[in-house]
């Protein structure tokens, strides 16, 4: 900490952004073009899929021989894409997941309220701040549902099956993980054909996935910040390929593993297939793809 700097970069206009990029070497066509999307997408933003194209060492900024502008924007357009896509799927997920944790907590409790009730939970701390999370929701939501039942009935919360629609996904797997009974964990797992941990483990994945989309965050060549847990067995297709976890195909492998429980017949493969023939440019190693991937017994 003791060699911190002061912030000196002063705010640039699209215009001189644009003068500043060709001054590195990469090519604009259409300037005016160029500084539209500057002012509207933003510089900051879009240098994250500049810095693929710059020559090594980076730190100088030059762009590699003919490098365009034109090229920014089609990683730029994948991208968003991308997210597009994987959101999707993961709502499949999620959707599920969250059915699975309020139909085995609601049958093997007998308790409709078990969501709210400090006795099935681990730990007090989370499970305080869980239910801070759940009172915000209820008083901020205006659904349907919700005022009806505030307006017909006394408890103070609603059952799982009601309360769980106006959760995040992230309140759910919080309280997914702090459930004290081995038994509705395990049989909350085994429904998607995994262990405890590694299905606790996947599950995290799947939201900082989501969330990233959510926020249309950079994720086609982003690392993951944690390695997940591989599971010691499970029930459907998995990998054969030496595979990097902290690319986004791992990613996509882990939606796919999910899918392929809740949907045996989905077209995520397809889907996949579509978006990268449609730019045949992006280079897929940076995502973390193998060689011979399409072949791997998870995605036939």
């Amino acid at each position: 900490m003791a060699n911190r700097v002061p912030f000196h970069k002063t705010y640039t206009n699209p215009h001189d952004l644009v003068i500043l990029l060709q001054s590195r070497g990469l090519a604009i066509d259409d300037p005016t073009k160029a500084e539209r999307y500057l002012e509207y997408i933003g510089y900051y933003r879009l240098s994250a899929y500049m810095y693929p194209l710059l020559q090594m060492p980076k730190e100088q900024h030059q762009y590699k021989q003919g490098v365009t502008f034109d090229q920014v924007m089609t990683l730029y357009r994948f991208d968003k894409k991308l997210r597009l896509f994987i959101f999707n799927e993961i709502e499949k997920i999620e959707v599920a997941v969250r059915s699975a944790i309020v139909n085995t907590g609601s049958e093997l409790t007998g308790n409709p309220f078990w969501m709210t009730d400090g006795a099935n939970f681990t730990n007090r701390s989370k499970f305080a701040h869980t239910m801070t999370l759940i009172d915000a929701e209820i008083n901020r939501s205006r659904e349907d549902f919700i005022v009806h039942f505030k307006q017909s009935y006394s408890d103070a919360y609603p059952p799982a099956w009601i309360l769980a629609e106006v959760l995040p996904f992230g309140v759910m797997t919080n309280i997914y993980n702090n459930i004290k009974i081995p038994r509705i964990k395990k049989s909350i797992s085994q429904k998607f054909g995994l262990q405890v941990a590694p299905f606790e483990s996947w599950l995290t994945i799947v939201t900082l996935t989501r969330n990233s989309c959510c926020h249309h965050a950079r994720v086609w060549n982003k690392q993951n910040t944690i390695r997940s847990m591989l599971p010691n067995r499970m029930s459907g297709a998995w990998l054969t390929l030496a595979t990097d976890p902290l690319r986004i195909y791992f990613n996509l492998c882990i939606i796919k593993y999910f899918l392929d429980v809740i949907s045996p017949q989905n077209d995520m493969r397809d889907k996949l297939i579509r978006l990268l023939s449609d730019y045949p440019s992006i280079d897929v190693n940076a995502m973390g793809f193998p060689k011979g991937w399409q072949q791997e017994p998870l995605w036939q």
